[in-house]
């Protein structure tokens, strides 16, 4: 039978949403959109200890911005809610009465001490505790207790967990869609909890019961959930729904830069680059960590440079419109190993999608910083000064040190550029400069003839210094676009006011 598709992304509220969750939930809506089916979006809040305040609604805000829709979800509503696990919480018990009823799971009422006591002991023998199918018959469970103690102990309300009862020596085959099967023997498992006395959860359970409610078709998430699938493939058998399980693909880590180890916001601080898609304010700290968008990176930027993090289209095409990753994205092509995190690249990806923004759209983008210099340009100018520098660009906020002297003239003059242009006799050529610019028509050809082929070819000048030592004049430094094109932007009258006080600044040098 041929299920219809439904992923979920489930993230948990404990601070800013990671660049690789955003991954995550980036791959997830890309398989879920080619195959006509549904994306989610669950709040797995199950562990409240560890809750931050604001988290939900940037999670929300950054997918939002990035273009990643959903058609369930917390913030949405839909026909599986509620989409909050602690808003489901009541629905849990039964389920985990369920495991215990039929043998999959029981009691267990092992204070922190006496565990911590028991990590100690193995230590001592140079050995690592864990509490499985060989250590549980030592620990105080519903296994190892008479029946009437547990009994006693559970109306009494003592504090207990209820933890998965793996069969010893069992190899339990999980079949990922990215790594092919992968077996693990139940030796090398613990009995993970389950379940609390305080009537919550834990990731485990909830997340089984959401998926097999919620009707999810695939489960894509992140490699470190990897361990877990054993577990998870065994909740399925155990609650009898082994038929309807979500096939499982987990997916590479996002490596630092450097290639060893995850990456992580500590790399961000380092290397000088966001790994939260927004600025995140730290309820707790006060902290401030910096976002892809607050950066001045482009949304299909950052889902362009994201996708092809561990995926790849089978072609050399990098540039792939959310469209156009919809239309090629296949489980088949995602790398097994991790992928190594670019900053270049992904400043690359943005100057390239800054270049197919309208110069009037980056202009309305420029002006708010202009206004900051105490800049009140025509608008049309500024679009007109953004349609010719875009180029230089990879971020609107670098526009500033590109484009400075096309509304404020120069001050001072390079001193480099001064000993290297501007030459004994450049005042006598400036002011023939001048002169050309008050007589021909202020024209592009006109001027170009007049100055660069008559005056400065004609009387076997050296054009270089020449037209360097006018770009010095005009910008303050030897930069800048093709020089006439400057002169005809900023003007006729402003290009003479320039040159002029150039002239007056630096004045006649000597060899």
């Amino acid at each position: 039978m041929n299920r219809k598709v439904r992923v979920r992304f489930a993230p948990s509220p404990t601070g800013p949403l990671h660049i690789g969750g955003v991954r995550t939930a980036l791959y997830n809506y890309l398989f879920a959109r080619q195959n006509g089916g549904d994306m989610i979006l669950r709040i797995e809040d199950t562990d409240q200890t560890r809750f931050v305040p604001g988290a939900e609604a940037y999670i929300i805000e950054a997918l939002d911005w990035l273009g990643i829709k959903f058609d369930e979800g917390v913030h949405l509503g839909g026909n599986y809610g509620p989409y909050r696990q602690s808003d489901r919480k009541p629905m849990y018990r039964q389920y985990a009465d369920q495991l215990i009823r039929d043998g999959w799971a029981y009691y267990a009422f092992d204070t922190p001490e006496a565990l911590d006591a028991k990590r100690k002991e193995f230590e001592a023998q140079k050995r690592t505790f864990q509490y499985d199918c060989t250590t549980r018959g030592e620990m105080e469970n519903s296994l190892s207790l008479p029946a009437d103690e547990v009994q006693r102990r559970l109306v009494g309300g003592d504090h207990y967990v209820v933890r998965f009862k793996f069969p010893d020596n069992l190899d339990i085959t999980v079949h990922d869609l990215i790594r092919g099967d992968v077996t693990m023997n139940s030796r090398l498992l613990d009995d993970k909890v389950l379940f609390k006395s305080d009537g919550m959860p834990t990731y485990h359970l909830a997340n089984i019961v959401d998926d097999h409610l919620m009707e999810v078709s695939h489960v894509i998430r992140g490699e470190e959930w990897l361990p877990s699938a054993p577990l998870h493939v065994m909740l399925y058998r155990a609650f009898g729904w082994e038929d309807t399980m979500p096939q499982f693909a987990h997916l590479p880590l996002l490596l630092k830069p450097e290639g060893n180890g995850k990456l992580s916001k500590r790399d961000g601080d380092r290397l000088g680059f966001p790994v939260f898609p927004l600025d995140w304010h730290d309820p707790k700290s006060g902290e401030l960590s910096s976002g892809y968008r607050e950066r001045g990176y482009l949304p299909e930027a950052v889902v362009n440079m994201l996708a092809l993090l561990g995926w790849n289209p089978g072609t050399e095409q990098e540039i792939l419109s959310m469209d156009d990753l919809i239309q090629q994205f296949s489980v088949e092509h995602i790398s097994k190993s991790g992928a190594k995190f670019n900053v270049e690249k992904a400043k690359w990806f943005n100057h390239e999608y800054l270049q197919m923004r309208s110069d009037e759209e980056i202009a309305s983008w420029f002006d708010p910083i202009l206004r900051q210099h105490g800049i009140n340009a025509e608008h049309d100018y500024v679009v007109k000064v953004c349609g010719m520098m875009k180029e230089r660009i990879s971020f609107v906020s670098e526009l500033w040190e590109q484009t400075s002297y096309f509304f404020v003239a120069p001050t001072d003059y390079d001193p480099a550029a001064i000993k290297k242009r501007w030459k004994p006799g450049m005042t006598t050529h400036m002011a023939k400069v001048i002169e050309i610019l008050n007589t021909v028509p202020f024209e592009y050809d006109a001027i170009h003839r007049a100055l660069l082929d008559d005056y400065i070819v004609g009387n076997g000048l050296n054009m270089g210094q020449v037209m360097n030592s006018l770009r010095l004049a005009v910008v303050g430094k030897t930069v800048g676009p093709d020089m006439l094109t400057l002169v005809m932007t900023i003007g006729k009258e402003e290009t003479i006011r320039r040159v002029q006080r150039a002239i007056d600044t630096i004045g006649e040098v000597a060899e």
